[in-house]
C-alpha cells in the first residue's frame, strides 16, 4: 500500500514556495514535471475524502533514481506545513490521510530526492473541496411541469453593492440543469449533473462564476431537462423511474472586496415559467419553437407575472455530493457536407459521433426545420432508422423570425454520421457536435497497416461516443445503458486509450450502490431495468448475477489498479468483489460449481449462433458462468493481498482451485473445441497445466482452417488474442487481426465503419443491412431491434495491440507502468509500429521497424520506470542497446535497440 501524508508531524514554513526549506545538495538535472490529484482534472468542489497525489519527474542524468520523496501542504493561513521525507520510488496514489472540510482549499508541493540530492519544489497544486449536500442551505426547488413536456425555467434576481471579490455556484438538479447569469452560461460542462444512482447519490458541481457578476441587478436563470431521472427511459420506456418531480439545486457564495459573505440559494422565493423549448429528451430529441421564447429573461426587470411561486421538491440532501470525475464536454466539431436529396438535404461528417447538428439556417418567422439522425444509409441512400427503435432522434424548431438562426438541441444526444434536414428555411452550414466525458487522451498508435491504424481510430470513437457520463453500450437507440458486460471486456483498453481512472471509481460507486442485500450485480449500472423489461425468448429474465457481466465488480478494479498503480480501487471496491463472490458461492449451495440456470448470456452475439438468438453461442453457458466464476474468485484473492487479508486471499484462491478443476472435469473437453472455451481455459487458467500447450496447439490449428476467421462473441473476443500469444502462436494472432473477410475487425473497416459494430456482419458483403431481429421483448421484435454501429465491446482486442503488436504491457505485480514488458511481435504483413501511451510517470513509447534481417526500436523509458525486454529472438539473434550488449533491464531516457535476425510472425 502506499504511504500516506502524515497527519501531524513536520516543519512549519510559510505561504509562498521560496519559502520552503532550500537543499543543501541539489539535483538541478531533475525535475518535477507534473503533481496532478486522482480527481478529475480541472474540478473544482472536489469530494472531501479519497485524494490521491501522483508527480512525475524529468531528469537529463541518465542513472538518478527516487530515493525519496518530501511533501509540503499549505492550507488556512497560508503557511507550508513539510512532511518528513518518505524514503522510495513510489510516486503514484499518495494518500493524503486528512479528510477537507467543506469549501477548504490546500496547495500541495513535491520534491524528490536523487543519488545526487534535492529537486527544487514542483509548481503547487490547488485542490478546492466542495459541499456536502445535507451542508448547504439551499434546497431542491421546481414547479409543475410534465414528462416530456415544455422544460421548466427557475429564475432569481438579486442586487450587489460591489462586484464579488470571488464567487462560487454550487449546482445540481433532479433532472438535467443548464444555468446563466446575466445571460452567459455559467459552464461548457453538459447533461449535468450526470447520470449516476440517483436514489443515492446525485452529483454537485462547484463553478467560479467571479467574472459573469456585476455591481447593481443580476439575475440567475436555471433550465431543468427530464434527463435519465424522469424522462422516458430503457427498453420498457418507463417514466419518473427515479422521481416524478425535476428541480433545480443552486447556491451562490459570494465574498465581497471586504471579506464579507453572501449566500443566494435556492428557495421559495424563486419564480418559474417555460420557454421555448418545449420538449427534451435523451431518445427522442428537441423541439424548440423560438416564437415562445421567454424574451429577457435573462436580463432585471422580466415581467414574470404569468409565472409560478417555486416550491421545494422534498428530497434527502445527503445524496448530494461534490463530482470527482470529468462532466460531459463538447469533444470535437467535424464540418458537415451537405447534399440535396429531393425534399431533404443529407448531411454527412465523415465520422459516428454521439452529440447533435448545429445547424445555420437563412428563413423566415414560422419555418419548421426538422433534423433526423441516423448512423448508416440504406443501400438507396436514405437513412437508415430502423435501429433506432423507438428512439425518434430528432430535433425540431420553429424559427420566431426572419434572417439567420443558429439551432443546436438542449438535453439531448443522439448517435450518428449522416443526418437529413426538411424544411423551407436555407441551410447556411452544419457542424457535428461529438460529446463525451471530457477525459484525456492517454496514447497513440500506428502501423504500416492503414486498416489496423484505422480499427483502432474506430475503437477510440466508439470509447469516445458511449463514455458519456457512464460506460454504455451504444449511443443512438432506446437503449444507451450501462452494460456491465461490455464495461468488463473492454476495460483494459479503455484504460490506454483514456485517462477513464476517476470516470471508472464513479461508475463502480454506482455498481456497488446497485448491488443487491445478497451481493448480485445487475447488468447496467445504473440499474434502471426490472425483470418485466427483459424477456429473453419470451421469458422474463432476471437480470442480476449474470456471468461475465456481474464480474465487472471484480474485473474493473484490477484493470484499474494495473493500468495506473494505485491501490485506492481496490481500497473501495473490495466489500463489492467479496460480496460478489460470495453470491456466486451461495448460489452453488451445497455443490462447488454454479448449477444451470434459466438464463445467462453466455458468449453473448457468438457469430454462428442465431441472428435473434444472440445468447445461444456455440460454448455452453454452463462453462462460461463457472469460469468466470474462478477468474473473479482469483482476482478477489489478488486484491486481498494487496489491501485485505491474506489468510482470505489464500480461501479464495482455493475456491478457485476447486471450481476449476470441477468445471474443467464436467464441461472442459466439449467447451474448449470452441475458440472462446479454449481462450477460458488458458487465460482463466481452467484446463489443468498438463493440458495447457496442447489446447493451445488446438485452438492455432482452429484458427488456421478457418484462415483466422473469428469465432468469439462478446466474452471470447477480448481473450482470444493473448490466449494464442501468450502460449506461442503470435502467427495465428496475427492471422485473426489482419483479416479482412467476414467475420473480422478489419471487414468493418472495408465497409465504411468508423466505430465499432455491435454484429460482427452488421453490414453484409452484398451492402445489405443486417436486419437486427431478435426474439426478445426488450427489443419490442421489431426490425432493428439489436443492431448498432458504435458499440465498443469488440474492439476490447486493442489491448492486445498496444501489449503484442507495440508490446508494450503494465507489470501485475509492478502495474502502473512502474514495470514495463518491451515485447513487440513484428509479423511479415505488420513490418512497423509506434505507440505512445501517457503513464502517471511520463511518456513511455516505442517505435519499431523491422529493417533487412534486423529488428530496430526507439524505445524512451520515463522516469521512476524500468523495462524488461522479452524481444523476439531467434537462435541466431544479437541483442544490442545503443551499441552495446543488452543489458537485463533498461530505465529511463531514449535507447535504441538492435535485434538481429529476429523471430517474424
Amino acid at each position: 500500500m502506499e504511504d500516506p501524508v502524515g497527519e501531524d508531524a513536520g516543519a512549519k514554513g510559510h505561504g509562498n514556495m521560496t519559502d520552503l526549506p532550500p537543499a543543501a545538495e541539489s539535483d538541478e538535472a531533475t525535475r518535477i514535471a507534473g503533481l496532478r490529484s486522482s480527481f478529475g482534472r480541472g474540478l473544482l468542489g472536489t469530494p472531501l475524502t479519497g485524494l490521491r497525489l501522483s508527480w512525475a519527474v524529468r531528469s537529463e542524468n541518465a542513472d538518478a533514481r527516487q530515493l525519496e520523496y518530501q511533501l509540503a501542504v499549505s492550507s488556512g493561513n497560508g503557511e507550508w506545513d513539510v512532511q518528513p521525507a518518505i524514503a522510495g520510488e513510489v510516486s503514484t496514489g499518495i494518500r493524503d490521510a486528512r479528510g477537507f472540510s467543506a469549501r477548504e482549499v490546500r496547495r500541495y508541493a513535491v520534491r524528490v530526492r536523487t543519488q545526487v540530492g534535492w529537486t527544487a519544489w514542483s509548481t503547487p497544486l490547488t485542490v478546492e473541496a466542495g459541499v456536502p449536500g445535507d451542508e448547504l442551505d439551499a434546497r431542491v426547488i421546481g414547479i409543475p411541469s410534465e414528462v416530456a413536456g415544455p422544460v421548466p425555467l427557475l429564475r432569481r434576481e438579486f442586487r450587489l453593492e460591489t462586484a464579488p471579490r470571488s464567487a462560487r455556484l454550487r449546482l445540481s438538479a433532479l433532472g438535467l440543469v443548464d444555468a446563466w447569469i446575466n445571460g452567459v452560461r455559467v459552464s461548457d460542462a453538459l447533461l449535468t449533473p450526470g447520470w449516476t444512482s440517483y436514489q443515492k447519490r446525485v452529483l454537485v458541481d462547484t463553478l467560479d462564476v467571479t467574472d459573469l457578476l456585476r455591481a447593481g441587478d443580476n439575475v440567475l436563470v436555471a433550465a431543468v431537462g427530464d434527463g435519465w431521472y424522469r424522462g422516458p427511459f430503457g427498453f420498457a420506456r418507463r417514466t419518473a423511474i427515479y422521481g416524478d418531480r425535476i428541480g433545480v439545486l443552486a447556491q451562490l457564495e459570494l465574498t465581497s472586496p471586504d471579506g464579507a459573505t453572501e449566500i443566494i440559494a435556492s428557495d421559495e422565493s424563486w419564480r418559474g415559467g417555460f420557454g421555448a423549448v418545449r420538449s427534451a429528451g435523451i431518445y427522442d430529441g428537441t423541439i424548440i419553437d423560438q416564437s415562445l421564447d421567454a424574451v429577457g429573461v435573462h436580463e432585471p426587470g422580466f415581467d414574470d407575472t404569468g409565472w409560478t411561486q417555486a416550491s421545494i421538491i422534498e428530497t434527502d440532501l445527503a445524496r448530494f455530493e461534490p463530482r470527482a470525475s470529468e462532466p460531459v464536454r463538447v469533444i470535437a466539431e467535424r464540418e458537415m457536407s451537405i447534399e440535396r436529396r429531393n425534399d431533404r438535404l443529407l448531411l454527412d461528417s465523415g465520422q459516428n459521433v454521439s452529440g447533435w447538428v448545429r445547424l445555420v439556417v437563412r428563413g423566415a418567422a414560422g419555418d419548421v426545420v426538422t433534423i433526423r439522425h441516423a448512423e448508416v444509409l440504406e443501400p438507396s441512400g436514405e437513412l437508415h432508422t430502423a435501429a433506432l427503435r423507438k428512439a425518434k432522434a430528432t430535433d425540431v424548431y420553429t424559427l420566431a423570425s426572419d434572417g439567420e438562426h443558429v439551432l443546436e438541441p438542449v438535453f439531448t444526444f443522439h448517435g450518428f454520421r449522416y443526418a437529413d434536414v426538411v424544411g423551407d428555411a436555407e441551410v447556411v452550414s452544419a457542424t457535428a457536435i461529438a460529446i463525451s466525458s471530457d477525459l484525456e487522451p492517454r496514447s497513440t498508435f500506428r502501423s504500416s497497416d492503414a486498416a489496423l491504424d484505422q480499427f483502432h481510430s474506430n475503437v477510440l470513437w466508439s470509447q469516445r461516443d458511449n463514455f458519456v457520463s457512464v460506460p454504455t453500450d451504444c449511443p443512438q437507440r432506446d437503449e444507451r445503458l450501462g452494460w456491465t458486460g461490455d464495461a468488463q471486456a473492454f476495460a483494459a483498453t479503455a484504460n490506454t486509450l483514456l485517462d477513464t481512472e476517476a470516470f471508472w471509481m464513479s461508475w463502480l460507486r454506482d455498481l456497488e450502490i446497485d448491488q443487491t442485500d445478497e451481493g448480485g450485480v445487475p447488468s447496467v449500472v445504473p440499474d434502471i431495468i426490472r425483470r418485466q423489461d427483459m424477456l429473453m425468448g419470451g421469458t422474463p429474465t432476471d437480470n442480476m448475477g449474470r456471468a461475465g457481466w456481474a464480474d465487472a465488480a471484480t474485473i474493473v478494479p484490477l484493470a484499474v489498479y494495473e493500468s495506473y498503480g494505485s491501490t485506492e480501487v481496490l481500497e473501495r471496491q473490495l466489500d463489492s468483489m467479496r460480496r460478489w463472490v460470495g453470491h456466486l458461492r451461495r448460489r452453488a449451495g451445497h455443490g462447488i460449481v454454479l448449477p444451470t440456470e434459466p438464463f445467462q448470456y453466455g458468449d453473448w452475439l457468438d457469430p454462428d449462433a442465431p441472428a435473434a438468438r444472440p445468447w445461444e453461442a456455440k460454448v455452453s453457458s454452463d462453462y462460461v458462468a463457472n469460469a468466470f466464476y474462478v477468474h473473479s474468485a482469483r482476482l478477489v484473492a489478488r486484491a486481498e493481498r494487496l489491501v485485505g487479508d491474506a489468510q482470505a486471499a489464500s480461501q479464495y484462491d482455493a475456491l478457485a482451485d476447486s471450481v476449476a478443476a470441477a468445471t474443467w472435469e464436467r464441461w472442459g473437453e466439449e467447451a474448449v473445441s470452441t475458440q472462446t472455451g479454449a481462450a477460458l481455459a488458458l487465460e482463466f487458467r481452467i484446463a489443468p497445466e498438463e493440458r495447457r500447450a496442447g489446447l493451445a496447439d488446438a485452438l492455432a490449428a482452429n484458427v488456421a482452417r478457418s484462415d483466422g476467421r473469428i469465432s468469439t462473441g462478446f466474452l471470447g473476443t477480448p481473450l482470444v488474442l493473448f490466449a494464442l500469444s501468450n502460449n506461442g502462436h503470435v502467427a495465428e494472432a496475427y492471422r485473426m487481426v489482419l483479416r479482412h473477410e467476414a467475420p473480422s475487425w478489419l471487414y468493418q473497416v472495408d465497409r465504411g465503419a468508423t466505430t465499432v459494430w455491435e454484429r460482427w456482419d452488421a453490414i453484409l458483403p452484398d451492402g445489405s443491412i443486417h436486419g437486427g431481429d431478435m426474439d426478445a421483448g426488450n427489443s419490442g421484435g421489431e426490425s432493428g431491434g439489436m443492431l448498432s454501429f458504435n458499440h465498443y465491446a469488440y474492439g476490447a482486442m486493442i489491448d492486445w495491440v498496444y501489449r503484442t503488436v507495440a508490446g508494450l504491457a503494465p507489470d501485475a505485480e509492478s502495474p502502473g507502468y512502474r514495470t514495463v514488458h518491451v515485447a513487440p511481435r513484428p509479423a511479415r504483413a505488420l513490418d512497423r509500429a509506434a505507440a505512445t501511451i501517457a503513464t502517471g510517470l511520463g511518456e513511455l513509447s516505442i517505435d519499431w521497424r523491422l529493417d533487412g534481417d534486423a529488428l530496430e526500436a526507439t524505445l524512451t523509458v520515463p522516469f521512476g520506470a524500468r523495462a524488461l525486454l522479452d524481444l523476439p529472438l531467434t537462435e541466431s539473434s544479437t541483442v544490442t542497446v545503443n551499441g552495446d550488449p543488452a543489458p537485463a533491464e533498461l530505465h529511463h531516457g531514449t535507447h535504441r535497440i538492435t535485434v538481429t535476425a529476429p523471430a517474424v510472425a
